[in-house]
């Protein structure tokens, strides 16, 4: 909450990202494409191609759908932490047969794979250790994910560098995150 700005990339810097948090905007890049997304308001953001505003009706709706699902996706890997308790949210306790508890998430709507559940392993702190996935867009259920690779940026968050699913590496670039330019 107590950070303005977010940058950072995906994919090996596929995928860009400069989000203004205050605003409900963020500036979203991949290939030769930008598109200055407005997430409250889709239909108002901009579309570039080669920094040429892009105005066919269908290329600008195809790529302000592809930005969405983009941003849904990758920004999900820096901040799902503090997604937990967004409207259509539900959290439950599940206890394991070892005895140790955990903490069920599922997204019941928004985003773009509404019923994605994962169920997160705690440090005694309740800081995120790592969570198990049961979400559309991958066909194996229960892949585990890490969420120890952490940096403390500007603004005082705590948010992720890389991840860990068994030997691959997702890693999320530079990562800034601070309130001024």
């Amino acid at each position: 909450k107590n950070t303005r700005y977010l940058e950072w990339t995906f994919r090996n810097g596929k995928h860009t990202y400069k989000w203004d948090k205050t605003l409900g905007k963020v500036k979203v890049s991949w290939d030769d494409i930008t598109v200055n997304l407005m997430l409250k308001a889709p239909r108002n953001s901009h579309v570039f191609q080669r920094k040429v505003i892009v105005r066919n009706d269908k290329r600008r709706n195809d790529a302000i759908e592809k930005a969405i699902k983009l941003f849904n996706n990758d920004s999900f890997w820096l901040v799902a932490p503090f997604k937990v308790f967004d409207e259509g949210v539900t959290r439950s306790l599940v206890k394991l047969d070892d005895g140790t508890n955990r903490l069920l998430v599922t997204y019941t709507s928004g985003g773009t794979t509404p019923g994605d559940s994962y169920l997160w392993k705690l440090r005694p702190d309740g800081f995120p250790e790592s969570f198990k996935m049961w979400v559309q867009i991958i066909p194996i259920g229960g892949l585990e994910a890490s969420w120890d690779d952490w940096l403390i940026v500007n603004s005082g968050a705590f948010l992720p560098k890389s991840h860990l699913i068994g030997p691959m590496k997702i890693t999320m670039g530079n990562v800034r995150g601070f309130n001024s330019y």
